[in-house]
């Protein structure tokens, strides 16, 4: 193409990208950042491959079940391209580490599912002066955009602020069409090789926004704000996203799976409150648990007896926090959170439970 040329393969085998998870967005992302003889790839994932990954996350195969992810999409990307480097970052993205990883990179590309690791890619971004390419997706829909690129919109100038903790679930607790991380990763892919090139119009002060349920592509205009607060340091994100503003007694009313299989084998008295969507409680749920959905709490709470004990449970243990917080705060004494929700039950007391 007259537009890449000898001059372009070239840009391609000197740049440098770092893509952020090795999961849903970055398998497709990496596989074709690779197979366009992108020169050197750097993945960061402090996760290991797991069978429920399979269905979207096609860097990783069932051999390699338990491999940590940077191995496995090492190993699957040199099967694709041998020419190119590879480098492995087994870690958690932290204040501490982001600006050292990203310092050596052209692009970085956010391929995470959390607000924490979000707000911390773009600030990183921010100081360095690094094209920040972000992707995400719930469900049946995507977003994509360009962030700090050529003096644009950052993530902050879109949102300030993070929601609530536990009202927005991760892809890992609300569910996601294996398909949708590909078209998302893709278009992830497409941007970066643009901004390397420096061909065509990036999405730049344009989110995307796709609906897979009705095949269609929409545009937001961004702009930057100039309200936005000037980022000067990192910060501790996870404080910034509500993740540990809970009160340090909180960890009182939490319960862990094995203490529920004791509590269980031992037939004590409790109610079991599943705070999931319906789908999910269709896949699997613990047995005579009851079923009401975290957004039905407040209307539906007369449905429970405040001189229980009851025991919220989700599919990680963000949701049912919620729910419990919410319980605790109308007035229910005896509520406990399971930590790992259901997920965790099933990883240490039922094989045969189906896990998603």
């Amino acid at each position: 193409m007259p537009e890449v040329g000898v001059n372009g393969q070239e840009k391609l085998a000197a740049a440098k990208v770092l893509c952020i998870g090795a999961g849903g967005l970055g398998s497709p992302l990496a596989l074709y950042l690779a197979s366009a003889g992108v020169g050197t790839l750097g993945i960061v994932d402090d996760d290991v491959v797991d069978l429920s990954n399979l269905q979207r996350q096609i860097l990783h195969a069932e051999d390699r079940i338990g491999v940590l992810k940077v191995e496995s999409a090492k190993q699957r990307l040199l099967e694709l391209n041998s020419d190119i480097n590879i480098n492995t970052y087994n870690l958690r993205l932290t204040s501490e580490n982001a600006l050292d990883l990203f310092k050596d990179y052209d692009v970085i590309v956010d391929g995470t599912d959390n607000f924490a690791t979000r707000y911390l890619v773009n600030d990183a971004c921010v100081l360095l002066n690094k094209p920040n390419v972000y992707g995400s997706i719930f469900r049946f829909e995507g977003q994509a955009t360009v962030f700090n690129y050529k003096d644009g919109p950052h993530y902050r100038d879109l949102y300030p602020e993070p929601p609530p903790p536990g009202m927005v679930p991760s892809c890992a607790e609300g569910g996601v069409l294996g398909i949708l991380p590909g078209i998302i990763g893709v278009i992830q892919a497409t941007e970066t090789v643009k901004i390397i090139l420096d061909v065509g119009e990036s999405l730049s002060g344009r989110l995307m926004l796709y609906d897979s349920l009705k095949m269609t592509f929409r545009e937001i205009k961004l702009r930057k704000n100039p309200d936005t607060p000037k980022i000067t340091e990192l910060i501790d994100y996870n404080e910034f996203c509500g993740i540990n503003t809970a009160p340090e007694n909180e960890d009182q009313f939490e319960v862990h799976v094995d203490e529920l299989k004791k509590i269980i084998d031992e037939k004590r008295k409790i109610t079991l409150l599943d705070v999931r969507e319906y789908g999910e409680y269709e896949i699997c749920k613990l047995q005579d648990s009851t079923l009401i959905p975290l957004g039905e709490i407040t209307s539906r709470a007369n449905e429970l007896d405040s001189a229980d004990e009851i025991i919220v449970y989700c599919h990680h243990g963000m949701r049912s926090l919620q729910a419990a917080r919410i319980l605790k705060g109308m007035g229910f004494k005896k509520v406990k959170n399971l930590a790992g929700g259901i997920d965790a039950w099933a990883a240490n007391y039922d094989e045969k439970m189906p896990r998603y």
